[in-house]
């Protein structure tokens, strides 16, 4: 796993589902971190017009780039939605945040051939490995 760790972590195209403007909610902190870090990233929330001032699009469909990798930070039901848009865009990777996924969406994204991260949080993976 920690192979594919670093091999996502250098990837420089990303986007957040869940990024949000709230700065208590993972998806700000992570969104942040990863612009802090010198990625390109496309925040991804339907709820949202723009995050820490940047244009948010409604779904992965709608970033204007096909990104390197997705960060999931949604609840398993909207982090299924999301691999389903990762799926149809051919995008190779995802990372899904602790508490996002379950057992069945770690298969679905597998099966499909998609690399996939999950359990390890991409906030102290960054911090790790940069």
């Amino acid at each position: 796993m920690d192979e594919l760790i670093k091999s996502m972590l250098s990837k420089k195209a990303w986007a957040v589902v869940g990024a949000t403007d709230n700065p208590e909610k993972f998806g700000n902190k992570i969104y942040k971190k990863l612009k802090r870090f010198g990625y390109e990233v496309y925040a991804v929330n339907p709820m949202y017009q723009t995050v820490d001032g940047d244009v948010c699009y409604p779904n992965l469909a709608e970033v204007p780039v096909k990104v390197d990798c997705v960060d999931v930070v949604v609840a398993p039901d909207r982090a299924n939605d999301a691999l389903s848009d990762v799926i149809s865009l051919g995008i190779e990777n995802i990372w899904f945040q602790p508490g996002t996924f379950t057992p069945d969406i770690i298969d679905r994204a597998e099966t499909a051939g998609v690399k996939t991260v999950y359990l390890n949080c991409v906030l102290v993976e960054l911090d790790r490995h940069k």
